[in-house]
């Protein structure tokens, strides 16, 4: 088992569409810190100092901002995201219908 290397996602997230999906499903039920990881993941596969420079702020501030402890501000979220040419969108919350009810046949 030593010999196995951790799976990073971000290996295997090589097209924009591949990477737009991935956020795409993390914020569709994801936790605050699963989406935080998963836009770190993205700019990890796109190169973080070209993300950083892109958002208009630092390597070490994209480091800081997407860690472990990180917290962004939503205004950092928006420049990350179109620095990845990606934009937030919203869409209806669809709710799960409870099964109909079948008119007994006798």
């Amino acid at each position: 088992m030593k010999d196995l290397r951790k799976f990073d996602p971000a290996e295997y997230l090589v097209t924009p569409e591949a990477q737009a999906e991935y956020i795409a499903a993390v914020l569709e039920d994801g936790s605050p810190d699963e989406i935080r990881e998963a836009i770190k993941t993205v700019a990890r596969a796109r190169g973080m100092a070209e993300i950083a420079k892109a958002a208009g702020i630092t390597r070490e501030g994209l480091y800081k901002a997407l860690g472990d402890s990180g917290n962004p501000e939503f205004s950092t979220v928006l420049s990350i995201m179109r620095a990845m040419g990606m934009k937030l969108t919203a869409s209806a919350a669809t709710k799960k219908r409870p099964p109909r009810k079948r008119a007994n046949a006798a």
